[in-house]
């Protein structure tokens, strides 16, 4: 996949080009509709598939408080070649970018730029100063520029509706293996490991990767996790802590690690932790010696939920250490 981080760095219309845009922010199961019905028209042209996505979030600019993302932008990058697409353009999002009218948007970026002759949207999808370029309005500009437009039905399973929105609330709940249905994969956290406290393995007889969580980071529900991590082309099972470690009175949010089967020295080194399933709410035991039994439980469980799992996980590993 062709990457541009600019418009400006795009120097010729691509042929036969369809395109789609958006946020994605997490990747769903109803993005990769978008991209699937995308690279799919593309191959019977045997044109261009092109995705349009922003970076910081729109939302991150015009409302620094208002959301947490599922992914991280690099996670996104990946995920969405994943999907197939040929050329990702990413435009740096800005206040005075948000400024540009619709109107604009088609004629400079995707007609000019692009050269756009179909394009794919999402059945909400809205752009340009004020939204005002709606799916109505894309309809008008496709006849005037000659691009059909394809609306991509909203997607639903179980009877909700997949959106970014509802993925984040499952995340702050907890509930990992509805998220692993919406999202279609394992909700992942990523980080690199961090010196903390020590105590894991010298006090508690577990030893743990700290991940520290960001401003801008999802956060899911406090508590302890089955995780399958990632490291260095392997995967390995886990249980994960999320939470301010109340045994000890601590005031950082932090992701605590416990690797099974593993003794290396990670430290400053990137890791990626699946959350696969929620065991219990972070609690406060009354020293060392009481957290160390429940931890000796917690990993029997994670252990048998693992084992249950087998088979998808290594599928799972395959595809994320490939």
């Amino acid at each position: 996949m062709k990457i541009y981080r600019s418009p400006d760095e795009i120097n010729h219309p691509f042929t036969n080009s369809c395109v789609t845009i958006g946020n994605f922010d997490g990747v769903h199961t109803g993005h990769q509709q978008l991209f699937a019905t995308v690279v799919e028209k593309t191959k019977t042209t045997k044109g261009t598939s092109i995705a349009i996505t922003f970076d910081p979030h729109p939302l991150q600019v015009l409302m620094p408080d208002g959301i947490k993302l599922i992914s991280t932008y690099a996670q996104k990058e990946e995920l969405i070649e994943k999907a197939g697409i040929d050329v990702l353009l990413v435009i740096p999002f800005t206040r005075e970018f948000a400024k540009t009218t619709a109107e604009s948007f088609v004629n400079d970026l995707l007609v000019e730029k692009l050269g756009v002759k179909e394009l794919v949207v999402g059945y909400d999808y809205a752009f340009g100063k004020g939204r005002s370029g709606n799916i109505e309005f894309l309809r008008k500009q496709g006849e005037i520029f000659n691009f059909p437009v394809t609306v991509v039905d909203a997607h639903y399973i179980e009877g909700e509706l997949v959106s970014s929105t509802k993925i984040r609330e499952m995340v702050r709940e907890g509930q990992m293996a509805k998220t692993r249905i919406f999202l279609g994969r394992n909700y992942q956290i990523r980080g690199t490991v961090q010196v903390g406290k020590q105590r894991g393995g010298k006090v508690i007889g577990f030893p743990t990767a700290n991940l520290k969580f960001n401003e801008e980071d999802l956060v899911p529900k406090h508590g302890v996790y089955v995780t399958q991590v990632v490291y260095g082309g392997r995967c390995y099972g886990g249980i994960l802590n999320i939470g301010y470690n109340p045994t000890f009175d601590e005031k950082q949010l932090v992701a605590e690690t416990h690797i099974f089967d593993f003794n290396e020295d990670i430290y400053g080194k990137p890791l990626k932790v699946n959350l696969l399933k929620f065991l219990r709410s972070e609690r406060k035991f009354a020293g060392p010696e009481e957290l160390a039994e429940q931890i000796i439980k917690d990993v029997a469980v994670a252990k048998q939920v693992l084992q249950e799992h087998a088979v998808e996980l290594v599928m799972s590993c395959s595809d994320q250490t490939e």
